[in-house]
Parts: C-alpha cells; sequence; structure tokens
C-alpha cells in the first residue's frame, strides 16, 4: 500500500516488484570507504545490470524515496551510494574535488561483484549529474541519465565573469546544514540569516553566518572566482572514450538549462544517442522529479533489460504561455533571428536607434534581481516593478505585438557601453509585458568587464574607446502572445543573484570598498544596441 501511494504521488503506475536493501561500503585506495545500499529483487536473481546512483545528499530522506525505491520496484538493480564525507562515507566531503577518482573506483568494485553482470548505468540530478559527467568519457557504462545539471558545472558559478551569489551560498547553506537537518523542514531563521549574509563584505566568512563552521565549497568559491584562476579546471579531464548513449530533464528555470543545452547539442554534433526534455520548472520541482522518473525507467529498460527505445522525438519542449509541448529533431531547432534595436527615449524596434543612455551602479544600493533561475523560489517569472521603477535600469519597450510571436532558442544581445570604470557589469533581461502593463522576466544574461578578460571574443574595444560587449542570455520556449509587448532592462547588475561589481580590483572573498561606476549605452548607427531573438515559423 506505501509504495502504490509513493507511485500515484511520483505520477508512476504501479510497480510491483519486492525488493531487498543491503548496507555495502565500497574501498577507495587511499583507504576510505564509501557507504551505500544495494537494491535486489528479493526472488534472488543471478547477476544483473545495475544502475548507479552516487550523491552526497541524504540517502534516506532524498535517494531512497526519490530515486532509489521507484527504480528497485521496476525490478532493477540499484547501488544508492553517499559520496566522499557524506552521511557515513569516509573522507571529507569537498565537493568536486574527487568524484572522478571515487567514481571510477566505484565503477571498476561494482563491476567486480558476482550480483553485476558487467553492465552498468547512471542516473542522477544536479550534483548527482556532475558525478556521472566527470567519469563519462572514461568508465564504460552502458548509459547516462544526467538530469538538471551540466556537464562542466563549475563553469555554471561564474557565468560571464559575474559570481552566482545567491545560488552559491544557499548552496553552501544546504550542504552545511544537511546532517543536522530534519528533512524537508523550513528553516525562517537560518533564511532571514542567509539574506543578511549575502550583503556582509567581506564575503568569506559568509558561511560562518548560515552554517556556523567553514564549509569548503563556500571558500573555494569566493577564493577561486578570478578569470586568471584555474582551480577548478582540475575537477576535469579530456574524454578517453565515447560517452554512453544520454537522457536527459531540465527546466527552463533551472540554473544550469543553458549549459545543459549546449552539452546536449555537442553530444549530438559529437554522434551520441542524445534526449532532452524541458519543461516550465525550477530546480527540483515536484514535476520535474516526476519526468525524471518518467524517463529513466524508459530510457533504463531499454539500454539494460532490452525494452523498446523511449518514444517521440529526441528533443521535447514545453512552450511557455502557450501550454504546448514542441516535439524536434535537433536543439536548437530551426527558426528565423529577430533583431529588437534599443533605442532613443526607450524604443525598441526592428530599425537601428539614435543616441544613448546611461544607467549608474552603486555597489553601496546594488540593482536588485526578481525572479530567473535560481536554486529555488522566488525564481521563475515574477513582476518587474520593483527593478524597472529604479532610476537607473534602462528599460526599452516594443509596440504591441499584432499576433502572437514564439521564441524557441537561445537569446543573444550586443550592446555597446562606455563605463567610467574598467570593472563594471552589463546585465541584459528580456520581459513579457502584458496587456495591463505588467512587466514579466523571461530571460536574461550578464557579462563582466574586467581589464584583464577585455577584449575578449565576446567583448571588443572600438576605435573610439566603446566596448561591444555580446551576451548569451538563457534559451527558452515562450510564447509572446499578441496585444502583449517585448521589453529590455539593461542594468549594471542583478543582486543578490550575482554578486556585486565593486568597480575595484579586489578578489571577490576580501572585497570591503565599491566605487559607483556610470556606464553609458549607446544605440546609433554606430553602435547598434540590439536583442535577437529566434522566433519560430510554423506553417
Amino acid at each position: 500500500m506505501i509504495s502504490a501511494l509513493a507511485d500515484r504521488a511520483l505520477g508512476l503506475g504501479p510497480g510491483r516488484v519486492r525488493y531487498t536493501r543491503t548496507t555495502v561500503r565500497t574501498p577507495m585506495a587511499d583507504g576510505v570507504s564509501l557507504v551505500g545500499e544495494l537494491y535486489r529483487p528479493a526472488d534472488g536473481t543471478g547477476p544483473l545490470p545495475v544502475v548507479l546512483i552516487r550523491t552526497p545528499y541524504s540517502r534516506s530522506a532524498m535517494g531512497h524515496p526519490l530515486f532509489a525505491a521507484p527504480l528497485a520496484r521496476r525490478g532493477f538493480q540499484v547501488l544508492l551510494q553517499s559520496t566522499r564525507g557524506s552521511f557515513g562515507s569516509g573522507g571529507q566531503f569537498r565537493p568536486f574535488r574527487h568524484e572522478r577518482e571515487d567514481g571510477l573506483a566505484t565503477i571498476d568494485w561494482v563491476r567486480a561483484q558476482d550480483w553485476c553482470d558487467g553492465r552498468i548505468a547512471t542516473t542522477g540530478i544536479s550534483y548527482l549529474g556532475h558525478t556521472q559527467w566527470v567519469v563519462a568519457g572514461q568508465a564504460d557504462v552502458v548509459a547516462m541519465a544526467a538530469h538538471i545539471t551540466a556537464s562542466r558545472m563549475t563553469d555554471t558559478f561564474y557565468p560571464g565573469g559575474a559570481p552566482t551569489l545567491l545560488n552559491a551560498l544557499s548552496w553552501s547553506s544546504s550542504i552545511g546544514n544537511q546532517e543536522s537537518d530534519l528533512p524537508l523542514v523550513p528553516h525562517p531563521v537560518r533564511h532571514r540569516r542567509l539574506r543578511s549574509a549575502l550583503r556582509r563584505m567581506p564575503l568569506q566568512a559568509a558561511d560562518l553566518a548560515v552554517a556556523g563552521a567553514p564549509v569548503g565549497f563556500w571558500r573555494d568559491f569566493t577564493g577561486h572566482g578570478e578569470p586568471d584562476d584555474d582551480f577548478w579546471e582540475s575537477t576535469y579531464t579530456e574524454r578517453t572514450r565515447d560517452v554512453p548513449p544520454t537522457s536527459m530533464v531540465t527546466g527552463w528555470w533551472d540554473l544550469f538549462v543553458a549549459a545543459q543545452m549546449q552539452d546536449y547539442r555537442a553530444l549530438r554534433e559529437a554522434g551520441v544517442d542524445a534526449r532532452i526534455v524541458v519543461g516550465p520548472w525550477l530546480h527540483g520541482a515536484v514535476d520535474e522529479l516526476r519526468e525524471v522518473l518518467r524517463t529513466d525507467i524508459a530510457f533504463l529498460d531499454h539500454h539494460l533489460r532490452g525494452g523498446p527505445a523511449p518514444e517521440g522525438a529526441p528533443v521535447r519542449l514545453y512552450l511557455q504561455q502557450a501550454d504546448q509541448w514542441l516535439e524536434f529533431d535537433e536543439w536548437p531547432p530551426p527558426a528565423e533571428p529577430e533583431t529588437l534595436h534599443l533605442g532613443a527615449g526607450g524604443a525598441l524596434g526592428s530599425g537601428v536607434g539614435s543616441g544613448s543612455s546611461a544607467f549608474v551602479f552603486d555597489p553601496a544600493d546594488p540593482t536588485p534581481a526578481v525572479g530567473g533561475p535560481l536554486l529555488q523560489k522566488p525564481g521563475e517569472q515574477v513582476d518587474q516593478k520593483a527593478v524597472e521603477v529604479r532610476p537607473y535600469v534602462l528599460v526599452f519597450t516594443g509596440p504591441e505585438l499584432a499576433a502572437d510571436t514564439d521564441v524557441v532558442g537561445p537569446v543573444t544581445a550586443q550592446v555597446f557601453v562606455r563605463p567610467e570604470l574598467e570593472y563594471a557589469d552589463v546585465y541584459v533581461r528580456v520581459c513579457d509585458v502584458d496587456a495591463a502593463g505588467v512587466s514579466r522576466n523571461v530571460v536574461d544574461g550578464i557579462r563582466r568587464l574586467d581589464p584583464r578578460t577585455v577584449p575578449a571574443k565576446d567583448v571588443t574595444r572600438g576605435p573610439d574607446g566603446v566596448l561591444a560587449v555580446d551576451l548569451e542570455l538563457f534559451p527558452t520556449a515562450y510564447r509572446f502572445r499578441a496585444g502583449h509587448r517585448i521589453r529590455v532592462q539593461v542594468a549594471g547588475g542583478a543582486f543578490p543573484r550575482f554578486a556585486r561589481n565593486t568597480g575595484t580590483a579586489e578578489p571577490l572573498g576580501t572585497a570591503t570598498t565599491g566605487l559607483r561606476c556610470r556606464t553609458e549605452v549607446l544605440h546609433d548607427e554606430a553602435h547598434p544596441s540590439r536583442v535577437t531573438v529566434p522566433v519560430l515559423r510554423r506553417s
């Protein structure tokens, strides 16, 4: 009865296989052992394929009900293992530092056991996806299901060079407290401490405020965020074997979606059998987890047990504001680029604009971020009034749309700027303004300007000293409805989602001062600042 209720809550059909659950310990080369639980069909069937799940989170509160048990109830043999230094496994949990070596050692050990027939597949979300990607090119696994994650996850900590402050400190608080927390119990006091800690300077010791002790990840994040620091590169190696068939699920409001869509495209270009589903979800949303399980069951059954191939096209996307699912054979799908030029007086249109505008960013009163791809609510789409009423946020608004406009694919921008300081940020956000005048965010992107990285392939300096800044905004599948208007915000930051730019060369973790910076945005014929959106044309 309990299993049936669990399956119903997860949106699955009934799983009727009885299983056993045994604690196992996997030895590492340095003498550390990693603890895990082996799920096997109770009928004592001989050697079977293994689904490996490696997690730094609670096996009992998260791993068992959400991942291992649903698969075990459908006859899969599963090893749910705690990563180094977490929930009984030996050693110290140092995120992103040990997963390749420990993952490869675990796979070798599993393959040598008499209950494994030699075939191993992997699955998991977020950090559990990282544990798969770091072995994907080196371990002989049959299939990989890496969801709401990225092959180079640490690159997403500093998109465009701007540190993702809110997500990083939120995760530091979570992992710093997880072994003493009651699962799924809200912590309002800790949330208030988090909001307060985000504003402190210097940032290096903010982990003490939210976790009561140093958190290794936070110290790494704040200590290695400079553009010439290659600390995180050691978490990756060149792939020596092909990546196996791969299944992915993510959401348009997930912090990793931009990188994951790039991963999907790279896999397909390399000839890998890859599939992806993108829904209207924030990171770890309940409906997203249901989709993960649904796709995993079909995908793993096909690759481990010879079941039918997953149905449908390899790319399945939810078209937001249309309540439709679209299917394509490729990403991005065929679309026509439509250019929207910034213009004088806050105009946004197809023709090149004129004149210039300016914004000011003050680290003491940073431009706020509202909504967007975050680890937790309040993310997703949010009314932008609190941002757009600020005097130093530039707003450019287009005319009413005569027909529904479906934007599907990557969104880009090029903005021509003349900042007063060498250290400055350029932040661009595309919004949907409804018939009542309410503006809601759709996609955005940021670029941190730093003399150590300017000029670069995405920042060039013209003979007049003006910087042409190219930005990769998040991808989307979104319908701007007839009668709505498209709006573009341009500002000098989005705090606390991104760390404030202090306007100085002080490092992220130790900076204590800040300078106001005025940035001129040019939008004339010589400097055609613009946003380009891919518009889906359907007959």
